[in-house]
């Protein structure tokens, strides 16, 4: 188990406890990082879009990312890259209903629905997911929160300026780590309202939504700093662009640089990484948990 850790100016970090439910399934941390493998059900996915569209090939890829380590399966079905086109809640649903159902079926991994539309969402939670994993989280309309509150399922609050569609048009910050630490306070207090309890709750700076390179360094550098608020935190870096942006790698040789994140997140004290390399994934931070532990 993860004791303390130091931060880039050589402080420790104690981690108080923190549990997030999600359904019938329970963690506490500080424990084992957990890991989060995507299921993208869609054909216009930066990282492999179009190999798992089939839901055959989908509920394969899904389990064979839980036999190599998995602790939660993310069924996603519209994407959200920058500039990406929107689909139907009816298309959406068609795409991750049945994956969800024959994962739920065929594996005992929890899973977790990556959608921004409530309607998608309900079905999805009837279908047997236990997570919501939210990237419209900047929402104003309760409704999401309220389908979330009635299944008693875990809910990933992400931050992102703008929308899939707007978000990488020149996003400005005066101080992006306050700006997402207010938003982070200003939604629970949103999902506190709509019947969401905190222990529900994981945050997600959401890098890449709405950030500059700069921007996404500057919140990795202070993802310790959102423990503040008392909430787990759930990353996701990976084969994302800023990476290629540094080192000049196309999607397909990223895996260096999303472990290097993947290293400094778990010093860092994050709970969950989001990734689409499973095994390597856990590989590399297990070594990284082995050299914290005492």
């Amino acid at each position: 188990m993860k004791e303390t850790c130091g931060t880039p100016s050589g402080e420790a970090l104690t981690a108080a406890s923190m549990v997030w439910q999600a359904g019938p399934h329970r963690w506490t941390f500080p424990s084992r990082t957990l890991v989060m493998g995507i299921v993208n059900v869609t054909p216009d996915s930066f990282a492999d879009g179009g190999r798992y569209a089939d839901p055959v090939r989908a509920i394969e890829h899904g389990l064979e990312l839980a036999a190599q380590g998995a602790d939660i399966l993310d069924v996603g079905g519209e994407s959200t890259r920058p500039g990406a086109t929107p689909v139907s809640a009816e298309e959406e649903r068609r795409r991750v209903v049945p994956v969800i159902a024959g994962l739920v079926r065929q594996c005992r991994v929890p899973v977790s629905v990556d959608t921004m539309k409530p309607e998608v969402a309900a079905e999805a939670l009837a279908a047997g997911a236990c997570i919501v994993n939210d990237v419209g989280a900047n929402r104003s309309d309760p409704t999401m929160w309220r389908r979330v509150a009635e299944a008693g399922a875990g809910y990933v609050c992400m931050h992102m300026q703008g929308t899939p569609q707007t978000m990488q048009e020149r996003p400005v910050y005066r101080d992006v780590v306050a700006e997402v630490g207010a938003f982070f306070e200003e939604r629970l207090q949103r999902l506190a309202e709509a019947g969401v309890r905190p222990v529900q709750v994981v945050l997600d700076v959401g890098i890449g939504f709405g950030k500059t390179v700069a921007h996404n360094l500057q919140l990795l550098r202070a993802l310790a700093s959102f423990r503040r608020l008392g909430r787990p935190l759930l990353l996701g870096v990976s084969r994302k662009s800023f990476l290629g942006a540094i080192t000049g790698a196309p999607v397909e040789a990223r895996l260096p640089g999303s472990l290097a994140c993947a290293a400094w997140a778990v010093c860092q004290g994050v709970a969950v990484l989001r990734v689409h390399d499973v095994a390597e994934t856990v590989q590399a931070i297990r070594v990284m948990e082995a050299i914290l532990s005492r």
